[in-house]
């Protein structure tokens, strides 16, 4: 099937392809062809330009972008998509005062979500998450990360990553899943003990179905070390996960420097962050990824964006969808609190969500970008005046049309 789309107001992120993604002062510029054309073929981006260059084209759907802007699909690279139940009634509970500590004497937090998944059939997981796939992918998304962590158990784990792969194969979105088993210690188990059914029975009864494509442990005060993290991370890459970890959340936690150290594709969270922390990440293949969504829903400081910015770094921005402290897939308004928060242009975010996210999943030959050859996964956006109105009107729904796959999605 050919779909052309013509007299685009302005087609974003046109690049070469084979640019990994952007860093420091680099990620303020964003290539953009105004009054463009974009040719989709066969799934994959064929051709674009100006539209005093396009010739005569013959296409089986031919889409007017007047007045409107052309992206390639947000890359949301951390993601907890798969989980059982809401969890509203902690977020009442802290509207009141509580502390999470509270809450989680309460039965509340991430085992709350535990008993909740384990409780649940495989079967009403995948529909569940799939109207959450169906979700995101009108909000602009086209990949999407998707991690384990709410089992706890080793059937539960491999249940939680069997309906992340089946999202793949029954949605158009390209999906990459993530093993998070240290992700909290069930009350079942003190740590050593559940450290040691993570990485010698886990981790080896994920590899076997070939569930996962990356390793992970919540790197945390009151939750796994960094020696315990360093654990993790080495038994997975045993078995072909590379390391991506939750790191320096709620607390300088040495997670960035376990990144480093185990050669991590990303370090996600960095809400509390030092210098030191800043310079281990330099001139290293490690991609910070921020998660705005919950520094905003948890009330707790923002990562330092300009000044690892200034320091060189990469960044990308995903959206932590989760139900206890993040219950927002919309990265259009991760743009907005990126750009209200950290005082990050509208071109830094739209580069942190899209080529540098593409990285953070291994997608950066495929994804991220307008690039001949790439997958033709494209928004339009309802008549806009410029790319600065996606961040700045954070309530409103900008998106018209999503093509995933070369395919318009209904």
């Amino acid at each position: 099937m050919k779909i052309l789309i013509k007299n685009i107001k302005g087609l974003v992120q046109v690049r070469d392809k084979g640019l990994k993604w952007v860093a420091g002062a680099d990620m303020d510029n964003l290539p953009i062809i105004s009054n463009a054309y974009l040719l989709l073929k066969e799934g994959l981006i064929h051709d674009y330009g100006s539209m005093t260059d396009l010739a005569s084209l013959s296409a089986d759907e031919v889409i007017d972008g007047t007045d409107r802007f052309v992206f390639p699909s947000f890359v949301d690279s951390h993601t907890h998509l798969v989980f059982a139940a809401s969890r509203e009634e902690e977020f009442v509970y802290k509207i009141k005062g509580m502390s999470y500590e509270e809450i989680a004497a309460k039965g509340g937090g991430i085992l709350n979500s535990a008993k909740k998944l384990q409780n649940t059939s495989e079967e009403e997981l995948f529909d569940k998450a799939m109207t959450r796939a169906h979700e995101i992918i009108g909000f602009g998304t086209g990949a999407v990360e998707i991690k384990s962590g709410y089992g706890l158990t080793v059937k539960d784990e491999l249940k939680m990553l069997r309906v992340a792969r089946k999202i793949g194969i029954n949605s158009p979105l390209t999906v990459k899943t993530t093993f998070l088993g240290a992700h909290a210690v069930p009350k079942t188990h003190d740590k050593k003990d559940y450290l040691n059914l993570v990485i010698n029975e886990m981790i080896p009864a994920v590899a076997e179905e070939n569930l996962a494509d990356y390793i992970d442990a919540f790197c945390e005060k009151g939750f796994f070390t960094p020696d315990d993290t360093e654990r993790v991370m080495e038994a997975g890459k045993k078995y072909g996960m590379r390391p991506k970890i939750h790191a320096n959340q709620l607390s300088i936690s040495g997670g960035v420097q376990v990144g480093v150290k185990t050669g991590a594709i990303s370090v996600d969270h960095l809400e509390a962050m030092g210098q030191e922390e800043i310079d281990a990440l330099k001139g290293t293949e490690v991609m910070p990824t921020l998660l705005p969504g919950a520094a905003f829903y948890l009330g707790t400081s923002y990562p330092p964006a300009r000044e690892m910015l200034a320091a060189g770094l990469p960044l990308a921005i995903a959206s932590d969808y989760n139900p206890g402290s993040a219950p927002c897939g919309k990265m259009s308004f991760m743009l907005s609190l990126a750009s209200i928060k950290m005082k990050m242009t509208p071109e830094e975010t739209i580069n942190a969500s899209t080529i540098n996210t593409a990285y953070a999943m291994n997608l950066s030959d495929s994804h991220g970008t307008i690039s001949k050859g790439k997958v033709a996964n494209v928004f339009l956006t309802k008549k806009i005046p410029s790319i600065a109105y996606i961040p700045y009107a954070f309530g409103s729904n900008i998106i018209d049309e999503v093509i995933l796959e070369g395919r318009i999605i209904d």
